[in-house]
């Protein structure tokens, strides 16, 4: 497949879509704004209603009392949390292979490579197993009450089932968002969401199961998505892609374990980077005002985040799509359309955080103190919030090009050998507090952010075609002569 460089920026799309071609470079804009909203508007919404599922759990459990709240807290975001992004993570492998294979018209391939997805995905779930088991000793190792860590890993050993539904779900989701069948995984995730409100306040409150209601409805929720995306696949065939089990999902596999671990390092170091900061704030000398303080903010960006994940997910379909499909030109427009557009609702957002200030604080504690020094932090949110609209962005540019190597040393360096030091010396020597261990972490995200602007802005997209055909070949040759 030849890279056509003269080709205008719309014609001959793949996959038998045609479009008229735009006079001038604002229709042009429209015209790839269309599209990228079609995957980004369903993505932004599936990551919304799969957020809420914890978020509910979390809610319903603090109506019960204070320690299955922080029960339930604690193994959502720090056990849960560490398996979703791993999980997240080693799926992202498959955002490259079937989008590019899918842009090169390699539509048979796409079930195979979900099924080796999963074979890794669940393998590794078994290794994460001890850490559910031997979760109160690592808790307490990072700082919580004996209490608490009883609590939470008697309820992690409940949530064991969910483990293994991530690492089912999350290679469907990439196998469905990479053939653009987003509005699928919106729909299925929307009525488990109805259902999952409706079962959490019938087993824990109103038949008081407490913390057993929790995981059961929890764990139901996830394997009712997983089991939804499986019917559709089945029932549909995915228009061609998936055609049944087969032994090639377990040809190959080494090679899929270095992207996966690749994807994983690098969306990991991503995804701990801001929940580390809660932790290194706990040692602070008197860390109750600022953790409440900081605590309010990241469930705030937590939020937020969802938007620039659903972003994540539409640029890397986009890019994987027109690589593969040897579209240079289209690859690159879609990344100044996707920056563009992701970046000016960060400013929206950055304004709205500083315009509430005053005021958001309180919809999260009665406290004056906690509530003064969230108005004081802020500014750091506010920051962090324009930051998180562009950067997410641009790794899903690398996944949809493959570079998830390259930017899981970027991470490695921005984040972990700056921001994370820079944070500990504001915070601690110079003792600015919170407000000196969040700028400096920030440091390391303006940084990171830096480097990808100028890898992507050099980056030669004639090459990167050519290089999505030659793996398009390498993975479907291979599994074609067994």
């Amino acid at each position: 497949m030849a890279v056509d460089t003269t080709t205008p920026l719309l014609d001959n799309h793949p996959n038998g879509h045609s479009d008229q071609k735009p006079v001038n470079w604002v229709k042009e804009f429209g015209y790839e704004s269309k599209r990228l909203w079609k995957l980004a508007g369903p993505a932004i919404f599936t990551a919304i209603c799969q957020y809420s599922l914890g978020a509910l759990t979390q809610t319903f459990a603090g109506l019960v009392g204070e320690i299955e709240l922080a029960a339930v807290s604690v193994e959502n975001s720090v056990i849960a949390g560490l398996a979703f992004g791993v999980m997240l993570g080693m799926g992202s492998a498959l955002e490259t292979l079937c989008g590019q294979a899918f842009g090169a018209g390699g539509v048979r391939m796409l079930g195979v490579y979900m099924q080796r997805s999963w074979v890794i995905l669940l393998t590794t779930a078994c290794f994460l197993v001890p850490i559910y088991v031997w979760s109160p000793p690592i808790l307490e190792l990072i700082g919580e009450t004996t209490e608490i860590s009883e609590a939470a890993g008697k309820f992690a050993l409940w949530m064991l089932p969910q483990l293994f539904a991530y690492a089912m779900n999350f290679p469907i989701q990439k196998f469905l968002q990479s053939q653009r069948k987003v509005f699928v995984m919106a729909w299925i995730s929307a009525v488990v969401l109805v259902l999952h409100a409706f079962f959490s306040w019938l087993l824990i409150l109103h038949l008081g199961w407490g913390l057993t209601g929790a995981a059961v409805t929890l764990n139901t929720s996830w394997w009712l998505i997983v089991i939804g995306q499986l019917l559709y696949i089945f029932i549909t065939k995915s228009d061609g892609a998936w055609s049944g089990f087969s032994w090639l999902a377990f040809a190959d596999l080494w090679g899929f374990v270095k992207l996966s671990l690749a994807s994983a390092v690098m969306l990991c170091l991503e995804f701990w980077y801001l929940m580390i900061l809660i932790v290194i704030t706990g040692r602070l000398s008197n860390p109750l005002i600022p953790v409440d303080a900081i605590s309010i903010c990241m469930n705030i960006q937590g939020w937020d985040a969802m938007i620039a994940l659903g972003f994540n997910a539409a640029i890397s379909v986009r890019v994987s799509n027109e690589l593969g499909a040897g579209n240079a030109k289209l690859a690159k427009f879609a990344v100044v359309v996707v920056s563009i557009t992701s970046v000016s609702i960060g400013v929206v957002c950055m304004a709205v955080v500083l315009a509430t200030r005053d005021y958001f604080p309180y919809l999260f504690t009665t406290s004056e103190a906690v509530a003064e020094e969230t108005t004081k932090l802020a500014i750091l949110l506010a920051i962090t919030v324009l930051l998180n609209s562009l950067q997410p962005v641009l790794s899903g540019v690398a996944v949809g090009a493959g570079w998830q190597s390259i930017v899981a040393y970027i991470n490695i360096g921005c984040y972990y050998i700056v921001g994370l030091p820079a944070g500990i010396l504001l915070g601690f020597t110079f003792d600015f507090g919170a407000m000196g261990i969040w700028s400096g972490m920030i440091g390391g995200i303006c940084l990171q952010t830096l480097i990808l602007i100028v890898v992507t802005s050099i980056t030669n997209w004639n090459r990167e075609a050519e290089e999505a055909e030659s793996r398009v070949k390498r993975w479907g040759g291979s599994a074609g002569e067994h």
